[in-house]
């Protein structure tokens, strides 16, 4: 038989999340899957996982678990301090943790995000071929609540340790390399010229829909609102504060507002893990 494990302690928010369900926006299913995929994909590799097994993402303040089976457990993304039984354990690296014992994973002490691999990977049923916890449009698993049990799939690698996991520190300052357009000229030179130029920060309103900023409002060229056209995965949508949003992996498929720039896909794990306050600058793709 395999394991189960049973949330002891939800945290604000912690979702299952793997590699998502790209290829679905015809339907208006967003992609989901984990914001940090770089960190899921080494905590899976550290567990003995493949890179895309279902995990656990959690926010904010971390979450507990007590498997009825020992499993091993890699806890990454945001470093944040690990107990087994209130013992401390080890961040990023592989914790064995015996049947009936609580693993926690607290608050990240910088960044947002952290990831739980277990051994085996979290075997809830696919939707859509995806395991991935979507809060826009509610496909997959609920967030998860205290008393949640969750299956665990059968393990069957040993994991192969590195000397040194490269685990990135989560950003001090957001940099986003951004291409202009499609709606880039909604905007007037002066508004193009603050989104390159000015100082934003991470906005508290942030979610896996959009990160949100703070900052100046970009100024219009055209008042009013487009027909809705598609959206894609980091479009920089621009509301009517004129205050940039970039989309993240919940977003909507479709909007109105105006897209005034892109951000380059490898940027988004950074995202992922900037928290409110962070400086945000938008700067030219190369």
């Amino acid at each position: 038989m395999t394991a189960k494990i049973t949330v002891t302690r939800p945290g604000a928010l912690t979702t299952v999340q793997d590699a998502g369900r790209a290829g679905h926006a015809h339907l208006g299913v967003p992609r989901s899957g984990a914001l940090d995929a770089p960190a899921m994909h080494l905590a899976n590799r550290l567990a003995g996982n493949p890179e895309d097994a279902a995990v656990l993402e959690t926010t904010l303040t971390g979450c507990g678990l007590r498997p009825d089976r020992t499993v091993t457990v890699v806890v990454g993304g945001a470093p944040c301090p690990v107990t087994v039984d209130g013992r401390p354990a080890p961040w990023g690296a592989p914790v064995r943790v015996p049947a009936g014992a609580v693993l926690d994973a607290g608050p990240p002490t910088s960044g947002l995000r952290s990831y739980l691999a277990v051994s085996g990977g979290i075997a809830v049923d696919p939707v859509l071929g995806s395991r991935a916890t979507d809060l826009l449009s509610g496909l997959g698993p609920a967030p998860l609540a205290e008393g949640t049990v969750l299956p665990v799939g059968r393990a069957h690698t040993v994991p192969v340790l590195p000397a040194a996991a490269p685990w990135p520190a989560p950003p001090a300052e957001l940099v986003l390399p951004v291409r202009l357009g499609p709606r880039a000229d909604w905007f007037t030179a002066a508004g193009v010229r603050t989104f390159l130029t000015a100082a934003f920060t991470v906005s508290a309103h942030s979610n896996r829909i959009g990160l949100r900023t703070e900052g100046p409002s970009l100024e219009r060229e055209f008042e009013g609102e487009l027909p809705s056209e598609g959206m894609v995965l980091g479009a920089v949508q621009v509301p009517p504060d004129g205050r940039p949003v970039v989309f993240l992996h919940d977003h909507p498929t479709t909007g109105g507002y105006p897209v005034i720039a892109v951000v380059a896909p490898e940027a988004l794990a950074a995202a992922a893990q900037a928290a409110p306050g962070v400086p945000v600058r938008f700067t030219p793709s190369r």
